[in-house]
């Protein structure tokens, strides 16, 4: 993965730099520390991951990813966590705070890796599973495990075997966009199920267990169900 780092302070971008250097799958290209030296960085280079710092004169991390059209993935690395609730608002991967350890570093690293593979993966390789945004973490979720998603107001709620329910902040249709439509069914804009745990269904419902879910007019025409 291509990284670069900003922070204002130089002693900093040497810690990532060091830790970065030990990651086999980090190259970090580029390290800032002035913000908007970065943004003419990223708008001229293909950039997958960003270590990037949150109180920075001028522009702080926050204002600076909000600014970007097309962000990469983030990890924040601060020594004040007060805005660890509104940089996971933003989707950051990890939140780094200062002094962290070469483990918490590779950890936050490792995370980044698995979204970079999974969003990268080939149409002839199969995904066997996805992430999910809990709060302040991005849960692995087992495809197999999905029984049926659901929209619920600010909310999406993906049941899962042996009654676990997970509700996330991301919208059923970029979990439509994500699952792989050989697995999934769209059968409603409120509800997406699993093929495999069909157990009946008609031309208004699919059931999945003693679960009905409806089968919306629209998606009907194009509906093909087991």
């Amino acid at each position: 993965m291509i990284a670069i780092a900003i922070d204002d302070e130089p002693i900093a971008l040497d810690i990532v730099a060091a830790h970065a250097a030990k990651v086999p799958f980090i190259e970090l290209k580029a390290s800032f520390t002035n913000a908007f030296e970065a943004i003419t960085y990223l708008q001229q280079n293909k950039v997958d991951l960003l270590f990037l710092d949150i109180k920075m004169p001028d522009i702080s991390g926050i204002e600076f990813l909000k600014a970007l059209s097309k962000p990469p993935m983030v990890i924040f690395t601060t020594a004040y966590s007060e805005h660890a609730v509104q940089s996971f608002e933003l989707d950051a991967v990890d939140y780094l705070l200062k002094p962290f350890s070469l483990s918490r570093f590779l950890k936050a690293c490792n995370k980044a890796k698995e979204l970079f593979d999974l969003r990268n993966q080939s149409p002839e390789q199969k995904a066997d599973f996805i992430f999910i945004k809990d709060g302040y973490e991005q849960i692995k979720v087992s495809l197999t495990d999905i029984l049926y998603i659901e929209a619920s107001g600010n909310y999406t709620q993906i049941h899962l075997t042996q009654d676990r329910l997970l509700s996330s902040r991301i919208t059923i249709n970029e979990l439509a966009d994500i699952l792989p439509n050989q697995q999934f069914l769209r059968t409603h804009r409120a509800f997406i199920i699993s093929k495999d745990k069909i157990s009946r269904y008609d031309r208004s419902q699919v059931f999945i267990g003693d679960k009905s879910i409806p089968i919306g007019i629209t998606y009907l025409p194009s509906l093909k169900l087991p």
